[in-house]
């Protein structure tokens, strides 16, 4: 029996740790064959390709600041001499930050925006080409976040890029559908992750906020979430912001 996603092509972005790696891990498994996108821990996106292959899946480094306009053609390229082209696009490189609103500057703001939303704009347009081309449709999901429903202070810039990143999905949904590529966002709420320095500690009102499932959840849970969106049994789902978060947030 071949596996679900035997003969797809995946790129993930900031795929080197954390839900990235997990999300790579998880659609290997299944068998696609990975693209494995970091900015600069090129070590970090070697251990991932590694481990993909020593299970006996296929992958390929694929480093590059996804927010530098230059970055999404080349990886483009990449993948449509290497592979063929890509079939599923995800969305999953951003940035941690903590600044209040009144300290914050422009340049922090765009930095922010311009890996997280501006990236995946980027992407997009080099890559959803390759999947209108190959006709058999594809998945383009996104990662958002929960702080961008509930509000979290010092995080302003976050929000923002990641309630971009819903709209962005939204409208794309509509106007990729008659190419049967389905576009959806996927919100986690508190992944119990490696959280670097640059991130700060936990925002006091997400240690507050009660979780009803009383834990954080987990990088392969969210990792599920996007294989069901991605594979055969998601293709009637788009438009979407999924919410993985324990009840957390209730829509």
């Amino acid at each position: 029996m071949s596996l679900p996603l035997h003969g797809k092509v995946a790129l993930v972005t900031g795929a080197g740790k954390n839900i990235g790696r997990a999300i790579a891990l998880t659609l290997a498994r299944d068998g696609a064959t990975i693209m494995v996108n970091g900015r600069a821990d090129k070590a970090a996106v070697d251990g991932v390709v590694g481990e993909i292959k020593a299970a006996g899946g296929n992958a390929a480094a694929a480093m590059g600041d996804v927010s530098d306009p230059a970055v999404a053609p080349r990886l483009a390229a990449d993948a449509e001499r290497q592979f063929g082209g890509v079939d599923i696009l995800v969305s999953n490189a951003g940035l941690r930050r903590q600044t209040s609103f009144l300290d914050m500057s422009f340049e922090e703001w765009r930095e922010i925006m311009s890996v997280a939303l501006d990236g995946a704009f980027l992407l997009g347009k080099a890559f959803v080409p390759q999947m209108v081309a190959k006709g058999q449709g594809g998945a383009f999901v996104a990662m958002s976040g929960i702080s961008t429903h509930v509000g979290t202070p010092n995080r302003c810039h976050v929000s923002a890029s990641k309630s971009g990143l819903e709209g962005l999905m939204r409208a794309l949904a509509v106007e990729l559908a008659p190419h049967r590529i389905t576009c959806n966002a996927v919100s986690p709420g508190a992944i119990d992750t490696a959280r670097a320095a640059s991130a700060g500690p936990m925002p006091a009102n997400r240690i507050n906020r009660p979780i009803p499932l009383k834990r954080f959840g987990t990088v392969d849970e969210i990792a599920a979430m996007v294989r069901l969106l991605v594979g055969p049994e998601g293709t009637f789902i788009t438009g979407q912001t999924i919410h993985v978060n324990g009840g957390e947030f209730l829509t």
